[in-house]
């Protein structure tokens, strides 16, 4: 099969973002049964800026990249799929995303120092607080996506995640990408954005106990401005924990493979199908002479499957 790319991906609106070290693709299943696909070439901050490939600053430019493409091709997997009778703005997605990360921040951040400050007469000790804030913090994430996993576009939704994992778990076994091979895999996978979101919380909360309780604001203000330093160390963990066969690494990463069973489901053979465009287009960006299952399409192409 030649030489492995990385390959990471993305559940989005009726379909699945795949992106490779240089490229990116989305599949989008639309209304009438078509899969639309979408390939871009990518520019790193590693590739401008060699600051951005060093440990640590890598995570950081991964994270801002990663929310930057997210808004892009959910915009673009919205208004293909025929998810909204009109078609959505970049503006309109941008700003949807930026109140949705507001009330994340509220919700997984202040919150929680907010109700373990009513404990700290009772509880004296930083440590102590610190977990009870940790155990909040998670406890509230885990309602949130039970809450939210009971509306049926969440569902579609989780089960292109799981689409998304048995597609990279087929490409790193090495097998051919046919739907038979790719249905066969797990939907759970180590480099999963929700294991990242745990790792956060786990690394967070080492950060954290060093800082008192004494300033509600101080305490807010330190888990903003300590958030890029906790990403760059999670994505390290993250990064290593894909490649590395470290069974204290693996034990350190499974309540993050235990939450993705909230956040995938098993997919049908029609989310299977457009898994597979997704990963065969971007591999197909990333190495051109490479063989591959289906012949070439142009970039921005509609097909049927």
């Amino acid at each position: 099969m030649g030489q492995k790319h990385q390959i990471g991906g993305q559940a989005v609106i009726e379909g699945i973002m795949m992106r490779g070290p240089k490229s990116l693709a989305v599949a989008v299943r639309r209304a009438d049964g078509r899969i639309a696909t979408k390939i871009s070439a990518l520019s790193s901050w590693g590739d401008r800026w060699s600051v951005f490939k060093l440990p640590f600053f890598r995570g950081l430019a991964a994270l801002v990249e990663a929310l930057s493409l997210g808004v892009k091709t959910l915009l673009y997997s919205a208004n293909e799929s025929g998810a909204e009778e009109e078609e959505i703005s970049e503006r309109e997605m941008g700003l949807t995303v930026a109140v949705a990360f507001l009330i994340a921040v509220g919700l997984f951040m202040v919150l929680p120092v907010y109700l373990t400050r009513f404990l700290q007469t009772a509880i004296p000790h930083n440590a102590a607080l610190n977990g009870i804030e940790f155990a909040i913090r998670m406890s509230l994430f885990v309602l949130y996506i039970v809450v939210i996993s009971r509306a049926d576009d969440v569902k579609r939704l989780f089960a292109y995640h799981g689409a998304e994992h048995k597609a990279v778990h087929a490409y790193e076994a090495g097998l051919d990408l046919t739907p038979e091979n790719v249905q066969k895999q797990s939907t759970l996978h180590p480099r999963c954005g929700t294991s990242f979101i745990l790792i956060v919380f786990m690394v967070s909360m080492l950060f954290f106990v060093w800082i008192g309780y004494d300033n509600f604001l101080i305490r807010v203000l330190s888990r903003l401005l300590l958030l890029p330093l906790i990403a760059g160390v999670s994505y390290e963990i993250v990064r290593l924990a894909g490649k590395s066969r470290s069974s204290l690494l693996r034990v350190f990463c499974l309540p993050g493979l235990a939450l993705q069973k909230l956040t995938t489901r098993e997919p049908d053979q029609g989310q299977i199908e457009v898994a597979v465009e997704a990963l065969q287009a971007v591999l197909r960006k990333e190495s051109p002479a490479r063989e591959t299952d289906h012949p070439p399409k142009e970039e921005g192409s509609v097909h049927h499957a």
